[in-house]
């Protein structure tokens, strides 16, 4: 008897990471999926429902749902048959880049809010039905920034720092329930949206920050971004894949790096508990020397750092 279709609940599926994910579970030809793929505003569904397909309306159906609300989500919920998730994907999100000073208390809450309290709202929604039924995956996308911290992203690293903490937490009790949990964590993530932030950015006004923190922004923070992104930015497709191998393992991973050439530019915290090498290290390359800083991403492009690394 064939097995029945596990249902995968997905935030965020507009665009990029959320969309693909969405579409190559949907058209798998090897595992059998029933795909809600989710977004806030169905006005922005029609590149999703033309990237499905055929698969619309079969094994991919798109609802809509905010992560912010409760309604919203319980809402969603209610049209799922049975209640029931099999694999829920945290992917909603959003992004925050700029100096401190210019950053409002209302602006930082939002990201919170549905970063973090987005992710742990619909956890709260799937979690009885999935420890009733003594199974289920839940799956973040969470970030490298959830392992260390970058410049000028203060408040983002801040937010997928806070869903490490928390999944991390949960993973342990609910592996008494045969629930996994897996942080997925990209690095650079090719996309018009970053495209679009970047160019912004440079030529925002920040009447609210010193002379000096401004200019860091502009001539070092920013054209390191833009090359990082050049040289070993990943597509929503690649990302989408990593996630689609999470979700079909057997035992899924606790957390998975998408994105070995970006791996290196971690080292340096894995070789130091203290942390005092990699601020040290970071600070010098996007400071004092930008130019070594450059040829090191160029040379990540290429292959020639090592990808592999290795616990201090």
């Amino acid at each position: 008897m064939a097995s029945q279709p596990r249902s995968v609940l997905i935030s965020g599926c507009s665009s990029g990471i959320g969309l693909e994910l969405a579409v190559q579970l949907a058209h798998d030809p090897k595992q059998r999926y029933q795909v809600v793929a989710t977004m806030r505003d169905l006005g922005k569904k029609e590149p999703l429902e033309k990237a499905a397909g055929e698969a619309l309306g079969k094994t991919l159906r798109v609802a809509q749902l905010d992560v912010c609300s409760d309604e919203s989500v319980a809402n969603c919920l209610s049209h799922i048959e049975g209640g029931q998730v099999d694999v829920l994907v945290n992917n909603a999100g959003i992004g925050l880049v700029g100096p401190l000073e210019e950053l409002s208390l209302a602006t930082m809450q939002n990201v919170f809010n549905t970063n973090f309290f987005g992710a742990v709202r619909l956890v709260k929604a799937v979690l009885p039905s999935m420890k009733r039924r003594r199974q289920g995956h839940i799956v973040v996308v969470s970030s490298v920034m959830g392992l260390q911290g970058v410049v000028f992203n203060d408040v983002y690293a801040a937010s997928k720092f806070a869903l490490e903490g928390f999944f991390e937490s949960l993973a342990i009790q609910l592996r008494q329930f045969n629930i996994f949990i897996s942080m997925v964590e990209p690095g650079p993530v090719i996309t018009d949206f970053e495209g679009k932030l970047l160019a912004q950015m440079s030529t925002m006004e920040f009447p609210d920050t010193d002379p000096d923190t401004l200019g860091y922004f502009r001539d070092s923070y920013l054209p390191a971004s833009k090359e990082l992104f050049r040289s070993v930015g990943q597509s929503p497709q690649d990302v989408a894949q990593v996630i689609a191998k999470v979700i079909g393992s057997a035992r899924p991973p606790l957390r998975r790096q998408t994105n070995t050439r970006y791996l290196p530019l971690m080292a340096l915290k894995t070789m130091d508990p203290s942390g005092s090498l990699y601020v040290r290290a970071s600070h010098r390359l996007l400071f004092r020397w930008p130019n070594l800083l450059s040829l090191s991403i160029r040379c990540l492009a290429c292959g020639c750092l090592p990808t592999r690394v290795r616990p201090g």
